[in-house]
């Protein structure tokens, strides 16, 4: 048995914590693939607010979340908005109560790769979702440095998880150190208090 891949051990941290009737979010929607997650997780009774600022993005979510989901189970709201605006999007009663944020940084696979995430959206986006949680809950952020402004993206990321109070937060990085071609890693953070 090897190693779980970087959004497999995503995957697995955010389905520890995540349960039915939960509020969830995803970042970053792309192709619909942790939305999709994150919708199986919380079930009928939960629900999900995903974000991209491209129409794309959301109508290939949204065509996989009506193929994959039983009617009924589709508590997913998707917000043509960048994960910048979270905060002002999400529901006051959403507030301190979301159980999981999860990122996926970088370009729309199969798609234009000049429109990408920006350190700054970013950024405001990670605060926001600190806020966010509850006790418990966990932002995953998936780094990808290959492309143009990545590593800047990254190191931001870095940076910012690093000087979150260790008394109200745990972050953890994982990744592959000797595999070539900019790996994409995982950097955790799991509110405490």
């Amino acid at each position: 048995m090897g190693f779980l891949s970087i959004l497999s051990f995503a995957h697995k941290l955010v389905e520890e914590r995540l349960h039915p009737g939960d509020t969830a979010v995803d970042a970053t929607a792309g192709n619909g693939n942790d939305t999709l997650f994150l919708a199986r997780l919380v079930g009928g009774t939960g629900t999900v607010h995903a974000f991209d600022v491209q129409p794309r993005a959301l109508e290939q979510t949204a065509l996989r979340l009506g193929r994959e989901l039983p009617e009924g189970q589709q508590r997913v709201h998707l917000h043509l908005r960048s994960h910048g605006e979270m905060e002002r999007v999400l529901p006051e009663e959403a507030r301190g109560r979301v159980a999981a944020v999860m990122f996926n940084l970088g370009y729309l696979p199969g798609d234009d790769h000049a429109t990408v995430t920006l350190p700054e959206s970013t950024l405001e986006a990670l605060q926001a979702s600190a806020k966010l949680l509850r006790r418990g809950g966990i932002i995953t952020a998936v780094l990808y440095t290959g492309h143009p402004g990545g590593r800047e993206e990254a190191d931001a990321v870095e940076k910012w998880a690093a000087g979150l109070s260790q008394r109200e937060f745990q972050v953890l990085q994982y990744r592959f150190v000797n595999q070539v071609h900019s790996p994409p890693y995982l950097i955790a953070v799991e509110k405490r208090v």
